[in-house]
C-alpha cells in the first residue's frame, strides 16, 4: 500500500490527512496552529501516524500547503492552498466548478476545471473583513464561541445593518447595537449577512458557475452557509471532510508524485515532478 500526506498550517487551525493509493483518506488530524507554525507542521504529521496502521515511512510524499507551508520541515515539496482546495473540492464533488474557501485570514473564490485544475480565482487577503477572524471578533464581543454563533443567527428576524465589515471596528459596531437593545441573534444575523454579501462579490468576479462547494473552517457555521445560499439562491455543497479540504488536495499532488515514482519505466535518477507555487 502507497501513503501520501497533505499538511495545511492555517493561520489558526492545522489540518493533515493521509491517503491511500486508493485516494481515500486513512487518517486526518486538526490541531491548533498556535505561535510556533514549524511545530505544529511537525505535530500534525506526528498526530498522523499516532495509532495508525502504517508508519512515517510509509508515507511516500509530503506536500505542504497553506500560509505556513514553507516552515514544514518535513514537506517534500509546497503546493499553494488556492491549488490544493481546488483539487481537494472536486475529489469530493467532482462536479464543482466554484470554490468558496473561507479560512481564518483570508476567503477566497476559485473557479475550477473539470479535471480539479484552477481557472481563475479572487481573493480577500488586504485585511479579515469577511473571514473567520472577523467572525471571532463578534463572537468575543458578545461572550459567545464560533461553535455557538451560527445556529444562533439563524433566529435572528431583523438582521442589523453593519455600519463597517472592518474587523478593527466591529466590536463598537456590536456594542452600539446592543446598547440600542438590539437582540443577539439579531446582530449575529446581521454579521453573517455582510460575511455573505462580501464573498459573493467575489465570487462574482470568478463567475457563479455552478456546482458550488464550500471548504475552508468557516463551512461548518451552519449561519455561514445559509446566508451564502440565501444570497447566491443555490444550495452549496458540504462535506465532513470540508474543514480539511485543502490537506486532501496536497495529499492528492503527493499521492500523483508517488505514483509517477512507482512507475516501472522511470529512470532511477529522473527529476522529482515540480509544482510552481503560485
Amino acid at each position: 500500500m502507497n501513503y501520501a500526506a497533505g499538511i495545511d498550517v492555517g493561520s489558526t487551525q492545522t489540518k493533515a490527512v493521509v491517503i491511500d493509493d486508493s485516494r481515500a483518506i486513512v487518517a486526518r488530524v486538526l490541531i491548533d496552529t498556535g505561535a510556533n507554525v514549524k511545530r505544529a507542521g511537525q505535530r500534525s504529521l506526528d498526530e498522523l501516524v499516532a495509532g495508525s496502521d502504517f508508519s512515517r515511512e510509509d508515507i511516500g510524499y509530503v506536500v505542504g500547503t497553506g500560509y505556513g507551508r514553507y516552515k514544514i520541515e518535513a514537506g517534500d515539496t509546497q503546493v499553494t492552498e488556492i491549488s490544493c482546495h481546488a483539487r481537494g473540492a472536486q475529489m469530493l464533488f467532482p462536479g464543482t466548478r466554484t470554490v468558496i474557501d473561507m479560512g481564518g485570514q483570508d476567503t477566497k473564490a476559485i473557479k475550477v476545471g473539470s479535471d480539479g485544475d484552477v481557472l481563475d480565482f479572487c481573493m480577500n487577503d488586504k485585511c479579515a473583513a469577511g473571514t473567520g477572524r472577523f467572525l471571532a471578533g463578534a463572537a468575543e464581543v458578545l461572550g459567545l464561541t464560533l461553535d455557538e454563533i451560527g445556529e444562533l443567527s439563524l433566529k435572528g428576524t431583523k438582521p442589523i445593518r453593519l455600519t463597517s465589515v472592518c474587523t478593527v471596528f466591529v466590536e463598537s459596531d456590536i456594542l452600539s447595537h446592543l446598547a440600542q437593545k438590539k437582540k443577539v441573534e439579531d446582530i449575529l444575523a446581521g454579521v453573517h449577512e455582510a460575511i455573505a454579501a462580501r464573498t459573493i462579490g467575489l465570487v462574482r468576479r470568478v463567475g457563479m458557475d455552478p456546482e458550488m462547494t464550500f471548504t475552508g473552517g468557516v463551512a461548518r457555521n451552519i449561519g455561514m452557509v445559509k446566508a451564502l445560499e440565501a444570497k447566491l439562491g443555490q444550495t452549496l455543497n458540504i462535506s465532513d471532510d470540508s474543514q480539511y479540504c485543502g490537506a486532501l488536495g496536497a495529499a492528492l499532488f503527493g499521492m500523483d508524485q508517488v505514483m509517477a515514482n512507482c512507475q516501472p519505466s522511470a529512470s532511477a535518477d529522473a527529476e522529482p515532478a515540480v509544482w510552481v507555487d503560485e
